[in-house]
């Protein structure tokens, strides 16, 4: 008998089957239309029952559940497994004759996910799981060798100021932005904290391209994005859209009115000031 292990195997059942990420398998989904299988092996439940157990032990094995006909040669049954930690998991047992005068032997016996499993998410490669933030001191963050958003230096970037900083220093930098990363960096930085549709641009009295501490960036985002250069503002040094504003612009006048407000004074010309003393 060929011993399996606990964990996931390549076996053709139904349950082996992806699972969605951070979901539960679908214990709704059709079962495929099963080839037809030599009755003895669909019988063979002892068979499948004493290779389970003698992998996993008779206290590990509960009932069996059902069995699935791999083809005319094989058929996989599955008990209920006890493991601690596992619950809805299943025993897979496949037994196989090579034809109906063979005797049946076991070919595989693993523990593998039910429909009703829980199972880990799918695994996502480091690269789609970093997110903004996550570079501390001293990370690398090397960048993906197929990032849309970088091309070679020697091809043109469709951006007027790179192409005449590459032409005068010859090939310039090895990589620089394409079309598709400024498109993404534009809409990225047009929705966020420094675009026209913050809370901040809203109650600010003047917008920033109207402002003395407006460093518009060169290139094809000047007209739309540049670096704020009031150290009083709350967006010093960051990225702000043309749109955006703050109440630092630098064309805000001073209110030459109090600071406290000042009661009205009130006067009463209808009282004897006179009478009013001597009483």
């Amino acid at each position: 008998m060929q011993s399996g292990t606990i964990g996931y195997v390549t076996s053709a059942t139904p349950e082996a089957a992806a699972v969605p990420e951070g979901a539960v398998s679908d214990a709704t989904a059709s079962t495929p239309e099963q080839p037809p299988t030599e009755s003895r092996l669909l019988d063979a439940i002892d068979e499948a029952r004493a290779a389970a157990v003698e992998l996993a032990g008779a206290d590990a094995i509960g009932d069996h559940e059902e069995v699935y006909g791999e083809d005319q040669h094989a058929a996989t049954h599955f008990f209920a497994a006890h493991q601690p930690g596992y619950r809805g998991w299943r025993w897979a047992v496949t037994v196989a004759a090579c034809d109906s005068d063979s005797p049946i032997t076991v070919s595989e016996a693993a523990l593998l996910p039910g429909p009703d499993a829980l199972v880990a998410p799918a695994w996502v490669p480091w690269q789609q799981r970093v997110r903004a933030g996550d570079l501390g001191v001293g990370d690398l963050l090397p960048a993906d060798p197929d990032d849309q958003r970088l091309v070679p230096g020697y091809l043109k970037s469709e951006d007027p100021a790179v192409e005449e900083v590459a032409h005068e220093v010859g090939l310039g930098r090895p990589k620089v932005l394409s079309s598709i990363g400024r498109d993404e960096a534009t809409e990225r930085w047009r929705e966020g904290s420094r675009g026209p549709r913050a809370d901040m641009a809203k109650a600010a009295p003047a917008s920033c391209v109207t402002c003395g501490f407006f460093l518009p960036l060169a290139g094809a985002l000047r007209a739309a994005f540049g670096v704020c250069a009031n150290e009083f503002a709350p967006a010093d040094g960051a990225v702000v859209h043309a749109e955006y504003g703050c109440g630092a612009h630098s064309d805000v006048e001073p209110d030459p009115g109090p600071v406290a407000p000042i009661a009205e004074l009130v006067y009463d010309d209808g009282v004897d000031l006179e009478t009013s003393a001597s009483q």
